[in-house]
């Protein structure tokens, strides 16, 4: 792991077991709402065994990283700028789930041929959050947790590389919710990132304005982000390449394998 430090503040990057090697590629991997950098601990223990370097982070005011939580795709993408400046690198590739395949999206559009290749993991534009949902995860949020691991996932158990044999993975997100939901008494991390995903209208002008290979990788029965609703930034991508798998939201480790095969196979150095 690395600890650096990100306008003032400490960031929590998950580095796959490996030390930080400037000669190597760098992927930076970004979290999607109620997620921090472990649900990616599959495809980036591969890769930094296979020649790069990851940056998993946990964003601002999430678990391990300090600062305030980013009410807005906006802010979240002033955030990963800031990273790759504090980390010192002039080129990665930016891969992102959910909301952080709309940070990722935005980031990459502001930092033009800074970034070699962008990955966009179960996203949408808009991506709208219904009305009920909203209100649940601001007064309810035990309640919205329940209904969005009941929406994101096709699965009881994933296959043996996510986590295990016989894994929980409905179990496993739910605990994994509450942890990062707990993680920050002062805001509600499920509220706030839902609201900036509701909240975004940047997506088609920022797919537009993306220079990199763009990689769609979505879950053919995902209930949260339905592969249609990225219909509209697949059009606006300049060299766009897309990826259906056949599992629902949490393509990580719902469909771990072929996740990893679709990301291995479009991150060349």
């Amino acid at each position: 792991m690395m600890e650096l430090l990100v306008n003032g503040h400490s960031t929590y990057c998950y580095t796959g077991g490996k030390l930080f090697d400037a000669a190597k590629p760098t992927a930076i991997f970004i979290h999607g709402v109620l997620n921090d950098h472990s649900v990616w601990i599959l495809q980036t223990r591969y890769l930094a065994n296979h020649g790069w370097n990851v940056l998993a982070v946990d964003l601002p005011g999430h678990c391990r990283s300090a600062g305030a939580p980013p009410t807005s795709v906006e802010d979240a993408a002033d955030f990963v700028v800031a990273l790759m400046d504090a980390a010192g690198l002039q080129q990665a590739a930016l891969v992102g789930h959910s909301f952080g395949s709309l940070i990722a999206l935005e980031a990459a559009a502001r930092l033009n041929d800074r970034v070699s290749h962008l990955v966009l993991v179960g996203t949408a534009f808009p991506m709208k959050v219904s009305p009920a949902l909203l209100e649940a995860s601001l007064n309810e949020p035990m309640k919205a947790l329940q209904m969005v691991n009941v929406f994101s996932r096709s699965t009881l158990a994933p296959p043996p590389s996510a986590l295990g044999p016989g894994t929980w993975v409905y179990g496993a997100s739910m605990a994994l919710g509450r942890r990062v939901l707990a993680s920050n008494p002062k805001v509600n991390l499920f509220h706030t990132g839902f609201k900036a995903c509701d909240s975004y209208s940047h997506g088609e002008e920022a797919m537009a304005q993306v220079q990199c290979p763009t990689l769609f990788v979505l879950g053919s029965v995902d209930q949260m982000t339905p592969p249609k609703a990225a219909q509209g930034l697949m059009h606006k991508a300049r060299h766009a390449k897309v990826v259906y798998l056949p599992g629902g939201h949490h393509q990580m480790n719902e469909t771990p394998e072929p996740m990893l095969a679709a990301l291995t196979g479009f991150l060349k150095p």
